[in-house]
Protein backbone atom coordinates (compact mmCIF):
# COMPACT_ATOMS: atom_id res chain seq x y z
CA UNK A 1 0.00 0.00 0.00
CA UNK A 2 1.34 3.50 -0.69
CA UNK A 3 2.15 6.23 1.56
CA UNK A 4 -0.90 8.12 3.12
CA UNK A 5 0.12 11.81 1.97
CA UNK A 6 -2.19 13.72 4.64
CA UNK A 7 -0.61 12.14 7.56
CA UNK A 8 3.20 13.28 5.56
CA UNK A 9 2.47 16.74 3.76
CA UNK A 10 2.20 19.97 5.59
CA UNK A 11 0.60 22.39 3.36
CA UNK A 12 -1.66 22.19 0.02
CA UNK A 13 -1.33 24.28 -3.37
CA UNK A 14 -5.31 23.17 -3.71
CA UNK A 15 -7.91 25.33 -2.49
CA UNK A 16 -9.54 22.35 -0.68
CA UNK A 17 -7.60 22.13 2.63
CA UNK A 18 -7.95 18.51 2.88
CA UNK A 19 -6.73 17.86 -0.18
CA UNK A 20 -3.31 16.77 -0.45
CA UNK A 21 -3.30 14.40 -3.76
CA UNK A 22 -0.44 14.58 -5.98
CA UNK A 23 -1.61 15.42 -9.97
CA UNK A 24 1.39 15.05 -12.59
CA UNK A 25 1.94 15.68 -16.08
CA UNK A 26 4.87 16.24 -18.26
CA UNK A 27 6.75 19.37 -19.01
CA UNK A 28 6.64 20.88 -22.09
CA UNK A 29 9.37 22.47 -24.19
CA UNK A 30 9.63 24.92 -26.93
CA UNK A 31 12.02 23.61 -29.38
CA UNK A 32 13.76 26.42 -31.45
CA UNK A 33 15.14 26.43 -34.92
CA UNK A 34 18.46 26.56 -33.76
CA UNK A 35 17.86 23.31 -31.92
CA UNK A 36 18.14 24.66 -28.46
CA UNK A 37 15.10 24.45 -25.97
CA UNK A 38 13.40 26.45 -23.24
CA UNK A 39 10.55 25.21 -20.99
CA UNK A 40 7.08 26.48 -21.25
CA UNK A 41 5.29 28.00 -18.62
CA UNK A 42 2.00 26.99 -16.88
CA UNK A 43 -0.62 29.85 -16.16
CA UNK A 44 -3.44 29.59 -13.36
CA UNK A 45 -6.59 28.93 -15.20
CA UNK A 46 -7.72 32.39 -16.84
CA UNK A 47 -11.95 31.75 -16.22
CA UNK A 48 -11.40 32.48 -12.30
CA UNK A 49 -8.35 31.11 -10.94
CA UNK A 50 -5.65 33.49 -13.29
CA UNK A 51 -3.82 34.49 -10.11
CA UNK A 52 -2.82 31.17 -9.61
CA UNK A 53 0.72 30.69 -9.86
CA UNK A 54 0.68 27.81 -12.92
CA UNK A 55 -0.20 24.59 -11.74
CA UNK A 56 -2.97 23.08 -13.42
CA UNK A 57 -7.26 22.98 -12.51
CA UNK A 58 -8.57 19.42 -11.45
CA UNK A 59 -12.24 18.35 -11.25
CA UNK A 60 -13.75 15.45 -10.00
CA UNK A 61 -16.70 14.74 -12.04
CA UNK A 62 -19.66 12.49 -11.94
CA UNK A 63 -22.93 11.60 -13.20
CA UNK A 64 -24.32 9.96 -9.93
CA UNK A 65 -23.43 8.33 -6.85
CA UNK A 66 -19.87 7.32 -6.76
CA UNK A 67 -16.87 5.52 -4.37
CA UNK A 68 -14.34 7.76 -3.51
CA UNK A 69 -10.71 6.36 -3.39
CA UNK A 70 -9.11 4.51 -0.42
CA UNK A 71 -6.02 5.53 0.75
CA UNK A 72 -2.59 4.33 -1.45
CA UNK A 73 -4.64 4.57 -4.55
CA UNK A 74 -2.99 5.72 -7.27
CA UNK A 75 -3.17 5.30 -11.13
CA UNK A 76 -2.05 6.65 -14.48
CA UNK A 77 -3.37 7.27 -17.97
CA UNK A 78 -1.98 7.53 -21.46
CA UNK A 79 1.17 6.22 -22.45
CA UNK A 80 4.53 7.65 -23.23
CA UNK A 81 5.98 5.60 -26.06
CA UNK A 82 2.74 6.25 -28.33
CA UNK A 83 3.14 8.24 -31.42
CA UNK A 84 0.27 7.65 -33.72
CA UNK A 85 -3.38 8.40 -33.68
CA UNK A 86 -4.39 4.22 -33.67
CA UNK A 87 -1.93 4.06 -30.55
CA UNK A 88 -4.10 6.43 -28.67
CA UNK A 89 -7.63 4.62 -29.53
CA UNK A 90 -6.98 2.76 -26.00
CA UNK A 91 -7.21 6.43 -24.31
CA UNK A 92 -9.93 8.33 -25.63
CA UNK A 93 -10.23 11.36 -23.40
CA UNK A 94 -6.46 13.02 -23.67
CA UNK A 95 -6.55 16.22 -25.50
CA UNK A 96 -5.24 19.06 -26.94
CA UNK A 97 -7.45 22.71 -27.26
CA UNK A 98 -5.33 25.56 -29.20
CA UNK A 99 -6.59 28.45 -27.43
CA UNK A 100 -7.97 31.58 -29.21
CA UNK A 101 -9.79 32.76 -26.29
CA UNK A 102 -9.50 31.81 -22.57
CA UNK A 103 -13.19 30.72 -23.33
CA UNK A 104 -12.46 27.83 -26.30
CA UNK A 105 -13.17 24.88 -26.25
CA UNK A 106 -13.77 23.65 -29.44
CA UNK A 107 -11.65 22.37 -32.07
CA UNK A 108 -9.97 19.54 -29.56
CA UNK A 109 -7.50 17.25 -31.32
CA UNK A 110 -5.42 13.85 -29.93
CA UNK A 111 -2.00 15.53 -31.02
CA UNK A 112 -0.34 19.41 -30.68
CA UNK A 113 -1.59 22.32 -32.63
CA UNK A 114 0.15 22.86 -36.14
CA UNK A 115 -0.40 26.69 -35.64
CA UNK A 116 0.02 29.40 -33.38
CA UNK A 117 -2.52 29.87 -30.67
CA UNK A 118 -3.24 33.45 -29.37
CA UNK A 119 -3.89 32.16 -25.73
CA UNK A 120 -1.98 29.29 -25.35
CA UNK A 121 -2.38 25.48 -25.14
CA UNK A 122 -4.96 23.12 -23.35
CA UNK A 123 -4.34 20.02 -22.29
CA UNK A 124 -7.08 17.73 -21.09
CA UNK A 125 -6.81 14.58 -19.48
CA UNK A 126 -9.76 12.18 -17.92
CA UNK A 127 -8.68 9.19 -16.26
CA UNK A 128 -11.14 6.14 -16.04
CA UNK A 129 -14.30 5.86 -14.12
CA UNK A 130 -14.69 2.11 -12.94
CA UNK A 131 -12.58 0.46 -10.49
CA UNK A 132 -12.04 -3.17 -9.91
CA UNK A 133 -12.77 -2.57 -6.02
CA UNK A 134 -10.18 -4.50 -4.97
CA UNK A 135 -6.94 -3.16 -5.74
CA UNK A 136 -5.67 0.28 -4.86
CA UNK A 137 -3.17 -0.13 -7.41
CA UNK A 138 -1.64 -2.35 -10.01
CA UNK A 139 1.72 -3.62 -11.24
CA UNK A 140 0.83 -0.94 -14.93
CA UNK A 141 -0.67 1.55 -12.65
CA UNK A 142 -3.63 1.37 -14.98
CA UNK A 143 -5.24 -2.59 -15.29
CA UNK A 144 -7.08 -1.65 -11.90
CA UNK A 145 -9.37 1.25 -13.08
CA UNK A 146 -11.19 0.97 -16.84
CA UNK A 147 -13.23 3.44 -18.88
CA UNK A 148 -16.88 1.88 -19.27
CA UNK A 149 -18.62 0.72 -21.94
CA UNK A 150 -21.87 1.74 -23.25
CA UNK A 151 -22.10 4.16 -20.06
CA UNK A 152 -22.05 1.11 -18.07
CA UNK A 153 -18.36 0.03 -16.13
CA UNK A 154 -17.85 -3.38 -17.06
CA UNK A 155 -17.66 -6.60 -14.58
CA UNK A 156 -14.46 -7.04 -14.61
CA UNK A 157 -14.69 -2.87 -12.94
CA UNK A 158 -18.02 -2.41 -11.65
CA UNK A 159 -17.27 0.17 -8.91
CA UNK A 160 -18.03 3.64 -10.39
CA UNK A 161 -15.37 6.32 -9.42
CA UNK A 162 -15.19 9.93 -9.86
CA UNK A 163 -13.30 10.95 -12.61
CA UNK A 164 -10.29 13.25 -12.06
CA UNK A 165 -9.77 15.62 -14.70
CA UNK A 166 -7.09 17.47 -15.31
CA UNK A 167 -6.66 20.96 -17.55
CA UNK A 168 -3.13 22.64 -17.91
CA UNK A 169 -2.76 25.57 -19.31
CA UNK A 170 0.86 26.74 -21.41
CA UNK A 171 1.52 29.71 -22.12
CA UNK A 172 2.99 29.31 -25.46
CA UNK A 173 2.52 32.87 -26.39
CA UNK A 174 6.07 33.69 -26.00
CA UNK A 175 6.90 31.48 -28.96
CA UNK A 176 4.20 32.21 -31.69
CA UNK A 177 7.28 33.75 -33.96
CA UNK A 178 7.29 31.23 -36.48
CA UNK A 179 10.62 32.75 -37.64
CA UNK A 180 12.06 30.73 -34.14
CA UNK A 181 9.53 27.65 -35.67
CA UNK A 182 12.06 24.74 -36.82
CA UNK A 183 12.77 25.52 -40.65
CA UNK A 184 10.45 22.52 -42.10
CA UNK A 185 7.55 24.34 -40.50
CA UNK A 186 6.82 21.87 -38.36
CA UNK A 187 5.27 22.81 -34.38
CA UNK A 188 7.78 23.20 -32.15
CA UNK A 189 6.67 21.95 -28.83
CA UNK A 190 8.03 19.03 -27.47
CA UNK A 191 7.44 17.03 -23.98
CA UNK A 192 10.25 16.49 -21.72
CA UNK A 193 9.98 13.00 -22.22
CA UNK A 194 11.19 13.52 -25.96
CA UNK A 195 7.88 13.29 -27.40
CA UNK A 196 7.23 15.86 -30.50
CA UNK A 197 3.74 14.53 -31.48
CA UNK A 198 2.15 15.21 -28.78
CA UNK A 199 0.44 11.48 -28.83
CA UNK A 200 2.89 10.54 -25.65
CA UNK A 201 0.34 12.43 -23.64
CA UNK A 202 -0.02 10.88 -20.09
CA UNK A 203 -0.53 11.62 -16.37
CA UNK A 204 -0.13 10.70 -12.83
CA UNK A 205 -2.65 10.93 -10.07
CA UNK A 206 -1.82 9.76 -6.17
CA UNK A 207 -4.89 10.22 -3.82
CA UNK A 208 -4.48 12.36 -1.01
CA UNK A 209 -7.58 13.83 0.44
CA UNK A 210 -8.24 13.48 4.26
CA UNK A 211 -10.78 11.44 5.93
CA UNK A 212 -13.75 10.93 4.34
CA UNK A 213 -13.36 14.67 2.74
CA UNK A 214 -13.60 13.46 -0.80
CA UNK A 215 -16.38 11.13 -0.20
CA UNK A 216 -18.43 13.70 1.80
CA UNK A 217 -18.13 16.35 -1.28
CA UNK A 218 -19.18 13.90 -3.90
CA UNK A 219 -22.19 13.07 -1.65
CA UNK A 220 -23.15 16.44 -1.78
CA UNK A 221 -22.96 17.22 -5.57
CA UNK A 222 -20.28 20.40 -4.85
CA UNK A 223 -19.75 22.43 -7.32
CA UNK A 224 -17.11 25.03 -7.92
CA UNK A 225 -17.54 28.96 -9.21
CA UNK A 226 -14.53 29.50 -11.44
CA UNK A 227 -15.82 33.18 -11.90
CA UNK A 228 -15.95 33.91 -8.09
CA UNK A 229 -12.58 32.04 -7.34
CA UNK A 230 -15.13 29.91 -4.77
CA UNK A 231 -16.18 26.10 -4.33
CA UNK A 232 -19.65 25.53 -3.57
CA UNK A 233 -19.20 23.11 -0.96
CA UNK A 234 -20.12 23.99 3.24
CA UNK A 235 -18.96 20.32 3.45
CA UNK A 236 -15.36 21.07 2.89
CA UNK A 237 -12.67 23.49 4.18
CA UNK A 238 -11.11 25.89 1.79
CA UNK A 239 -7.88 28.70 1.52
CA UNK A 240 -7.80 31.35 -1.01
CA UNK A 241 -5.10 31.04 -4.45
CA UNK A 242 -3.19 33.67 -2.05
CA UNK A 243 -2.77 30.82 0.40
CA UNK A 244 -2.39 28.13 -1.52
CA UNK A 245 0.39 29.63 -3.81
CA UNK A 246 2.48 30.02 -0.57
CA UNK A 247 2.58 26.06 -0.55
CA UNK A 248 5.69 25.71 -2.80
CA UNK A 249 7.83 22.39 -2.63
CA UNK A 250 11.38 22.63 -3.04
CA UNK A 251 13.03 20.53 -6.13
CA UNK A 252 14.59 17.27 -5.14
CA UNK A 253 16.75 16.68 -8.51
CA UNK A 254 19.11 19.08 -9.44
CA UNK A 255 17.89 19.30 -13.11
CA UNK A 256 18.83 22.69 -15.25
CA UNK A 257 15.42 23.99 -16.52
CA UNK A 258 15.15 27.48 -17.12
CA UNK A 259 17.09 29.17 -19.52
CA UNK A 260 18.07 28.40 -23.28
CA UNK A 261 19.15 24.39 -23.09
CA UNK A 262 20.96 22.75 -25.95
CA UNK A 263 19.12 19.49 -24.91
CA UNK A 264 15.94 18.22 -22.87
CA UNK A 265 16.85 17.52 -18.87
CA UNK A 266 18.28 14.48 -18.51
CA UNK A 267 19.97 13.83 -22.87
CA UNK A 268 16.66 13.13 -23.56
CA UNK A 269 16.53 12.40 -27.34
CA UNK A 270 13.54 13.84 -29.69
CA UNK A 271 11.25 11.29 -31.29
Amino acid sequence: MGADLPTQASCTSCTPTEDFSNYWTATLFFRARNGTFKRVNTLGNPLGYGSATGGQTVYYLSSGKVTAFKPGFRMTVGDPSIRTDAGLKKYPQLQFTCLQTSTTRTGYRDDFPKDTCKVGIMVSVRFPTCWDGKNVDSPDHQSHVAYPGSGACPSTHPVSIPQVFYETYWDTTPFNNKAEWPADGSQPFVWSFGDKTGYGNHADYVFGWKGDALQRAMDANCNSDLFSNSINCPTLKTQTIQQANQCIKKAMVDDKLDGWLTSLPGGVAVN
